[in-house]
């Protein structure tokens, strides 16, 4: 009997540490599948971007206004493109009128996809700030602690930032000192920008100069210290947390073509509209060619001013006027044009290849205003003003 109690006794123990052993080894596995999973990734996707309209009922008078306006600028200036405003973080109108392709006689739609031109700059500023927050990178760190070999000495992350840095424009370096068929890429034009001996209008700090330049060299020190491309880091910190299942970055040549990609046109003879080529400044990225739609822009807003994206502190920095080493106060902050005059306003305009573009948030009215155009209609800062009334005067919630 005692034998038999002694043999049960050490099967038993042997089921014992079999279990111990399959739980620790499970355990493990579990801790690894966390630890390859960010954490603040996970608390993004169980806390999804909602979009929030308010109800035909509320919305009908404002829709009339403004889907006459749509249709009055549509047949006036040749219009084709998409309007989204927002109140209180709920959709107020959104819609869209004209042709996508005029060849075709295809209309736009919800998912057509337009390229941002500069307002593109404030997701590289925004993805600079990510980098910032981990502590990868410093503000006050100069463009040559990521490029030993930039020849413009003293230019600090901020200074490209908010547009103080005194760079030559980077369009006329391609224009000029590139020599290859194929348009550069920013690492091409880094490099070019080394080499071509091109001098700076200023030194770093003394005055505003808006530069396209600036945010290529932000996205390129974005790829730097990522060890990433720009596409890559802008989906994957940016584009994926916020549900912006429409949105990219294309570069020319080294990018195919997505499906509801727009292209801009210009209207020749006032009725046949052409569109617009490529040229050698289009594989850069940065600085523009950030694509996506009016729903995926207003996601960014959302996303963006609720801190689901970046800290308040970071958000404070981003709409706060620049300043020069003269303490002069500049009208731009990391990405966004600040008015604070008047109607207060944080906003950017762009306009690129018959694209214009615009991303308006008044920040009395909690209105966003969104204008997103691709056959080179040239009136977005009037029509902003007028959409904005029109809300205004027939929307009372």
């Amino acid at each position: 009997m005692k034998e038999n109690i002694k043999k049960i006794s050490a099967v038993l123990l042997v089921i014992s540490c079999a279990l111990l052993l399959i739980t620790n080894s499970s355990s493990s596995k579990n801790v690894d599948e966390g630890t390859a999973t960010p954490i603040k990734a996970e608390s993004k996707e169980e806390s999804p971007i909602l979009i929030e309209r308010y109800s035909e009922k509320e919305t009908k008078d404002v829709r009339h206004k403004l889907d006459l306006l749509l249709k009055r600028i549509n047949k006036r200036h040749d219009f084709h493109g998409a309007i989204l405003v927002a109140k209180g973080g709920k959709i107020v109108y959104q819609n869209e009128i004209g042709y996508a392709d005029f060849k075709n006689k295809i209309l736009l739609n919800k998912k057509s996809v337009f390229q941002l031109a500069s307002v593109s700059k404030q997701f590289t500023a925004a993805a600079i700030m990510l980098l910032s927050e981990r502590n990868k990178i410093k503000l006050t760190d100069t463009v040559n602690a990521y490029f030993p070999g930039f020849p413009y000495e003293g230019v600090t992350i901020e200074n490209l930032l908010n547009h103080t840095a005194g760079l030559p424009k980077y369009f006329w370096v391609a224009e000029h000192k590139w020599q290859q068929n194929k348009a550069p890429t920013n690492t091409e034009m880094m490099a070019l920008l080394e080499s071509s001996n091109v001098q700076r209008f200023y030194k770093p700090g003394r005055k505003f100069d808006y530069s396209n330049t600036n945010y290529i060299v932000l996205a390129s020190i974005v790829e730097k210290v990522s060890g990433t491309s720009f596409s890559s880091f802008l989906k994957s910190n940016i584009f994926e947390p916020l549900q912006m299942k429409q949105s990219y970055v294309y570069s020319f040549e080294n990018d195919s073509i997505k499906e509801n990609q727009l292209v801009g046109y210009r209207l020749y003879r006032g009725w046949r509209h052409l569109k617009i080529r490529s040229t050698v400044n289009d594989a850069i990225v940065g600085d523009k060619n950030v694509y996506t739609t009016t729903e995926d822009l207003f996601k960014w807003t959302l996303g963006l001013n609720t801190e689901k994206l970046l800290t308040k502190k970071s958000l404070d920095l981003m709409y706060a006027k620049g300043e020069t080493v003269y303490g002069r106060e500049v009208p731009y902050g990391f990405g966004f044009r600040i008015n604070s005059n008047g109607q207060k306003s944080i906003y950017h305009h762009g306009k690129w290849n018959g694209f214009s573009t615009g991303l308006t948030r008044y920040l009395e009215d909690d209105l966003v205003v969104i204008v997103l155009e691709h056959t080179s209609y040239n009136a977005i800062k009037s029509l902003n003003k007028e959409i904005k009334k029109i809300v205004t005067e027939n929307f009372g919630i």
